[in-house]
Order: structure tokens, then sequence, then C-alpha cells
């Protein structure tokens, strides 16, 4: 059985993010096959298309550990209805030079947490346009709208509710099974 690599970003620059917990949690209950490296998002500056021709250091390390992924995953919270600054400008960098976008092809899933009923669905519809637009290979289903509260996750990642942990257990159980359809049929170079 092949391990993949999952190169997975938080949205939110906080030191206090809900999302980071959310990450640690779903780590805990991935299958055992699945190895996660966080590719940081808050030292990129802003993506200009003057850098096209000579990205900064922070940048081609970037897209390298994300060319060193066999799938993503973002873990976002909702800024203003919509996907934070920092995780669109870190997604413009992806993307960029033109013919040189790392997330062409790859498997993705998207999945936030917010203290809100809604939590992060607007802003999961937000990511998942730039992301089809980037052509990552998104997975669909099931959709995870994760509304926070400290009764559910310890700030380790421990998930407190068994409900939530069969859920997100589920959740990365699938998010597993779509990596390896997709790099069944598109292997990354």
């Amino acid at each position: 059985m092949p391990t993949y690599q999952v190169g997975y970003f938080v949205g939110s620059l906080s030191s206090k993010s809900i999302n980071r917990i959310l990450s640690k949690a779903l780590i805990r209950v991935a299958p055992d096959d699945l190895e996660f490296t966080e590719i940081p998002i808050g030292n990129l500056p802003l993506y200009s298309p003057d850098y096209d021709g000579h990205f900064p250091p922070e940048a081609v390390a970037f897209k390298a550990a994300i060319a060193a992924s066999d799938a993503v995953l973002f873990v976002t919270p909702e800024y203003n209805r919509s996907i934070p600054g920092a995780l669109k400008n870190a997604i413009d960098w992806a993307s960029r030079p033109g013919g040189e976008n790392s997330f062409d092809h790859i498997p993705a899933a998207v999945i936030g947490a917010s203290k809100g009923p809604i939590g992060t669905a607007l802003a999961q519809q937000s990511l998942r346009a730039v992301l089809g637009y980037c052509n990552a290979r998104q997975m669909t289903a099931p959709e995870a709208y994760i509304q926070y509260s400290p009764e559910l996750f310890a700030p380790d990642g421990t998930i407190t509710a068994e409900r939530t942990e069969v859920f997100l257990t589920n959740f990365m159980a699938e998010f597993r099974e779509h990596i390896e359809r997709v790099l069944t049929v598109l292997p990354r170079q």
C-alpha cells in the first residue's frame, strides 16, 4: 500500500486559529498511509505579475512544497463570506507564472471551521471556484462545514465529541480514497 504525501494549508494566520486545531484533529483521524506536511502561507509577499520572471525564495520554496505533495488539503476559516486574503495570495503564487500552475490535476479537499452556524460554507464555495479554475481535482463529497466549539476539540486536536470524530474519520477516509482514484488516472510528475 503506497504512502501519500499530503500538503495542507491552514487559511488563518492567527496563532489561536480554530482551523489549526481542526487540522490537528484531521491528522489524528486520518488513515495511516497519509503523511502530512503543513505548507505555510504567512511568509509570502503579496503576489504581483512583476515577480513572474523571478520568484522570491519564499515563493520558490512554497511551490516546491506543493510539488513534493501527492495531494493538498485546505483547512480554512471564512472571512467576510469568502476565503482569507493570505490564502488567496498563496493560491495566486502557486498558480503562476502562466503554464506553471502547481494545482493542475492535484487531488484536493476543502474543509473549515467557524463559530457560526454555517461553518465556512461560503468560504468553501469561494475556494472551490478558485480551485476549479486552477484545475485541481476536488473531492466534492462529503462536504464538511464544522461549527466549532471548545466542547468538540481540545487545543491539541483531540476530538472530544464521538459524533464529530466519526464524521471527520469518514471525511479523511474518503479523502484518502479520492487521492488514490485521482492519482491512478493522473499520476503526479
